[in-house]
């Protein structure tokens, strides 16, 4: 390939004086900024849904804190095809396939069209998928109320994933960016009508579908506008194309696989600390609200890495999009690692802000700065592992990464959560040792399995089997 060609074709490319490729570290930021603004946004989103539940009361922090990773869960299994969009698109742009690109969102929203049953069906089943739980009554209704409103609106988040998804992989991030704000003030103002008026924890939850809904309007706008038309012909593909659709599935479906496999493990988590007892859980969920704001934007970075890789291989230059890789995987280690140190150091005021309504607040408050500092450690390696996996989405790697999830979740964290938590005669079941070690031992576990599954990734990442996978359709 000539270097005009590879200036031409290749994302975040610098020529240096003597003439060798180098990674544009100003491009690469330039791209990832925006992205990193969007996820933190959701981040934002989540501290302010936490510090409006945290008026209610601590069962009600409890109660979204046991279904926060169960919705999440509904969400992404089914849902999570929308972000196969980005590898799509991406790679597409890369190959200079931009008509394709565009049909990918087509095919990403009858996608959307056809899981919308299922994510009806899921919200009234509401009552049957909390009780094997065994919440206290008072938490139970509240997360009962929780369920049905944000579950009935997982097409809107599929959706939403999908048509961020064409932005972020053409590059034009700042679109994306502008509609994360939009849905970012809505809910705010939803959230404060909701708790205004009375609507309790409910309000909470219909205040993020009713956003989503108006975010999803927004994107739609965009894409069919005259630039992007232009461009793309993103008018004239809008035709159903039941391969690329099946295609897409076939992509996003062990995508939904690794994230739920994930999830599920951090909903039984958090169900057990719950479970455990309200001051528990309500620690753990404000720990997990403050480490958001790491993680979160660190995801921005991380899809970042998805961009670059996948508009690399399109380009036809894998070794580039190694190095790409690497450099988003170190920034997103650099970002969370310094956040969540900040985060630590200041762990016990800012958990007491965030469980201030009634209740044991000061218990609380010093649980939550103690598991603060496990959460440091886990942070770091959770860095390796979104950094990874979302570069090795960019090239299509999606099969392994999810046998991971599903391996070192299910087989390892999940057990382990249960032993280190509950002393005998607590838990779920006894077959299991049982060490009595409450929420501290529940974050140690946590800690075990993500060093664990950063380790995989990375050492996928660095094997190089993900550049023998052909160009995702």
């Amino acid at each position: 390939m000539s270097t005009s060609a590879t200036t031409m074709n290749l994302p975040a490319l610098r020529i240096d004086a003597q003439g060798r490729r180098r990674v544009d570290l100003r491009e690469v930021l330039k791209l990832a900024l925006p992205l990193f603004l969007n996820t933190s946004i959701q981040a934002i989103l989540n501290l302010s849904d936490t510090w409006f539940v945290g008026k209610l009361s601590v069962d009600a922090l409890a109660a979204v804190g046991g279904t926060f990773f169960l919705t999440l869960v509904a969400v992404l299994f089914f849902g999570a095809t929308g972000q196969a969009v980005q590898t799509v698109v991406a790679q597409a742009y890369g190959a200079g396939e931009k008509p394709r690109a565009a049909m990918a969102v087509w095919s990403g929203l009858y996608a959307a069209l056809l899981v919308a049953p299922i994510f009806g069906a899921l919200a009234f089943l509401g009552d049957a998928v909390l009780t094997p739980f065994r919440f206290a009554p008072p938490v139970y209704e509240l997360a009962v109320d929780y369920w049905f409103p944000r579950v009935i609106g997982g097409w809107a988040t599929f959706a939403l994933w999908g048509m961020s998804g064409f932005f972020n992989g053409i590059g034009r991030v700042r679109i994306s960016l502008a509609a994360a704000v939009i849905v970012g003030g809505l809910n705010v103002a939803f959230n404060a009508v909701a708790l205004e008026m009375g609507f309790g924890v409910a309000g909470i939850a219909w205040a993020t579908t009713i956003s989503q809904v108006f975010g999803v309007i927004g994107l739609f706008v965009a894409f069919l506008a005259r630039p992007i038309n232009a461009e793309y012909q993103s008018r004239g593909l809008w035709k159903p194309r039941l391969g690329n659709i099946g295609s897409l599935f076939k992509l996003g479906i062990p995508m939904g696989l690794a994230a739920t496999a994930d999830l599920t493990g951090f909903a039984l988590f958090q169900l057990m600390l719950t479970h455990l007892g309200a001051v528990e859980s309500a620690a753990s969920q404000v720990v997990m609200m403050l480490t958001s704001v790491c993680y979160m934007p660190a995801i921005g970075l991380a899809i970042a890495g998805t961009t670059l890789v996948g508009q690399s291989i399109g380009a036809g230059d894998k070794e580039w999009a190694r190095r790409c890789g690497n450099t988003v995987i170190l920034l997103c280690v650099a970002y969370m690692g310094i956040g969540s140190l900040l985060l630590a150091i200041v762990g016990q005021p800012l958990t007491a802000f965030f469980a201030r309504g009634a209740g044991d607040v000061a218990a609380v408050s010093e649980l939550g700065a103690r598991l603060m500092w496990i959460a440091v450690g886990y942070q770091i390696f959770d860095a390796l592992n979104l950094g990874c996996a979302f570069c090795l989405r960019g090239a299509g790697d999606v099969k392994f990464p999810a046998a991971m999830l599903l391996l070192l979740s299910w087989v390892g964290f999940v057990p382990l959560v249960h032993m280190l938590t509950f002393a005998p005669g607590q838990g779920y079941v006894d077959f299991l040792p049982q060490y009595g070690m409450g929420a501290t031992g529940s974050w140690i576990a946590a800690l075990a399995y993500i060093i664990a599954l950063g380790a995989c990734l990375f050492a996928r990442w660095q094997s190089g089997r993900w550049q023998h996978m052909e160009l995702a359709r």
